[in-house]
């Protein structure tokens, strides 16, 4: 039995795990990330989706940029010149390092300007520490990562602006939090220059419950959809596509992942849970004296299989 577990858990990971890369892909279609843009970032708002989605520069990366210091840009040499960017090589090489779920450059609507976007794909807020510290950790890097790729020596002022956006799902009501840097003058009062709104952290909360249709949940219902655990494939791409223009033949496939294996993890769930049960059940029976054929009747388990329960 404990073989069967073991074996069960690993096919659970493994399922978890292309329920994330699908929820990832989801996130990071230029068409999603649009309506992201528009909700989170002033520089889009009011803008219509369809604007900002050539705006966002190249295929963003999903899974492929390490957090960790030092390794989130890479230095090509060729022909003479350095070309630094976003460091996705290798990848296989470092399988433990953290890495952003999704990175990508965006440009601003004078078309010149960039700044740089992190979305945070999360089921649920962590217990085992701070979101917002991880969140704050995350942005720094952005930041920091940009020195030799984006600006030269201390050309500081050539630091593009960085959001660092969290989806946090199974939260009790839905909710959106930007945090920022702010200035407060203690003595005396002087204009500091620089820029204030190179870090932002967006903190996006969904609830279990998918909102309905109205203008301050609009990207709460959209996202519910998304990640929805009780809609069908169908009722999911019905709404993208009814209620948001998002061409759902890009992303019916990882929807289809997502709707299957949502389904397989919860009814894997269910019969683990009934073992359980019925283990528990065996065990009580035992311990209160009653014999094996009186628990073979009680559970329609076979006298084996109560053995190993009990040997266990």
């Amino acid at each position: 039995m404990l073989n069967s577990e073991i074996k069960n858990a690993v096919l659970a990971a493994d399922e978890e795990t292309q329920y994330d890369e699908s929820a990832k892909r989801l996130l990071g279609q230029k068409s999603i990330l649009a309506h992201i843009l528009i909700k989170t970032v002033d520089e889009f708002r009011g803008m219509n989706p369809e604007d900002v989605v050539p705006l966002i520069e190249g295929e963003p990366y999903i899974s492929k940029v390490p957090v960790e210091p030092g390794l989130t840009s890479q230095v090509v040499e060729t022909g003479g010149s350095r070309i630094i960017g976003f460091n996705t090589e290798h990848v296989e090489k470092n399988e433990g390092l953290v890495r952003f779920d999704i990175v990508f450059y965006v440009r601003m609507k004078d078309g010149i300007s960039q700044i740089i976007i992190n979305v945070e794909a999360q089921k649920d807020e962590p217990d085992k520490y701070d979101i917002l510290n991880r969140a704050i950790f995350y942005v720094s890097r952005l930041i920091s990562s940009q020195k030799e790729r984006d600006f030269d020596n201390t050309n500081y002022n050539d630091i593009r602006c960085v959001y660092s956006i969290w989806v946090c799902m199974n939260m009790e009501e839905n909710s959106l939090c930007h945090i920022h840097l702010v200035k407060e003058d203690l003595v005396g009062i002087h204009d500091w220059k620089g820029n204030l709104d190179l870090l932002n952290i967006v903190m996006i909360g969904l609830a279990k419950e998918l909102p309905e249709h109205d203008e301050m949940y609009e990207l709460h219902r959209l996202l519910g959809a998304l990640f929805s655990q009780v809609l069908t494939q169908e009722e999911r791409l019905e709404l993208l596509d009814k209620e948001y223009n998002i061409p759902i033949d890009n992303i019916r496939k990882d929807v289809s992942v997502m709707c299957n294996l949502s389904q397989e993890i919860k009814e894997a769930g269910i019969a683990e849970g009934m073992e359980k049960g019925m283990e528990r059940v065996v065990m009580n029976m035992h311990n209160n004296g009653f014999t094996l054929e009186q628990i073979v009747v009680a559970t329609g388990m076979t006298i084996e299989e109560i053995k190993a329960v009990i040997a266990e």
